[in-house]
């Protein structure tokens, strides 16, 4: 696999780099408002935006939230799984207020266009997920998505916009047919998938004990940890 890092970093101005926030330039922590990116990740994401043709983070965060955290000029930010990009998302935001509003979560982390339901500090986690079944049954009911991920529901507007459309959203508008994408859980998946027909593609699995196995069968390469995962960006 090393040669497919040597191809696209020989070449960096045809390529883009699209990266997960949490899991992949953050560390998972036990409270999402405790997430950033360690000095030296954002050291490296400065040389690599000076770099590649395009560095961007598609994240489940709000836009505007992960543009703060990461705090380097230069990086493009697709937020709330690439629904900031797709212009039908903005009128489902009073919904998933009012979803949030009613759902009677203690840790409820709202995004604007998405809202998420955690249980990494639940005490019983068998009944924190039993009780988040049916609070996903509830909004599906109420016609919005439901789907899990890493010890958590996420509730989010029923649209075809997800990490892959905002890649290849991406990629489109600048013109590029070379990518590397790094994630750590089932959504980032579909940013996978949407390299499917590039000329170079390498797909990166920031793979924990709790990321899904499928994650790791569709990578090219994993590793085990944001630390690992920035010694691979320091090779690009």
């Amino acid at each position: 696999m090393a040669a497919l890092l040597e191809r696209l970093s020989a070449e960096p101005q045809l390529a883009g780099l699209f990266l997960d926030f949490d899991g992949v330039l953050a560390p998972i922590v036990e409270r999402p408002d405790d997430a950033y990116p360690p000095p030296e990740t954002r050291e490296e994401l400065e040389r690599l935006v000076a770099r590649y043709a395009l560095v961007a983070v598609v994240s489940g965060r709000a836009g505007d939230d992960v543009r703060r955290r990461v705090g380097v000029d230069g990086v493009v930010i697709a937020g709330s799984h690439g629904l900031e990009l797709d212009p039908e998302a903005e009128r489902w935001r009073d919904a998933i207020e009012a979803f949030a509003d009613t759902a009677g979560w203690p840790d409820t982390e709202r995004k604007g266009l998405t809202v998420s339901f955690h249980y990494r500090t639940a005490s019983d986690e068998p009944a924190a997920m039993a009780a988040l079944e049916t609070l996903a049954h509830r909004a599906r009911d109420e016609g919005l998505k439901a789907r899990f991920g890493r010890k958590v529901l996420e509730v989010l507007p029923p649209l075809e916009a997800n990490k892959g459309t905002a890649v290849r959203q991406l990629l489109a508008d600048a013109g590029l047919h070379r990518a590397l994408v790094a994630g750590d859980d089932a959504t980032d998946l579909d940013a996978f998938r949407a390299l499917d027909d590039l000329e170079l593609a390498v797909c990166v699995a920031v793979a924990a004990d709790e990321s899904p196995p499928e994650l790791r069968a569709a990578a090219d390469i994993v590793v085990g940890s944001t630390d690992e995962l920035l010694a691979l960006l320091r090779t690009l």
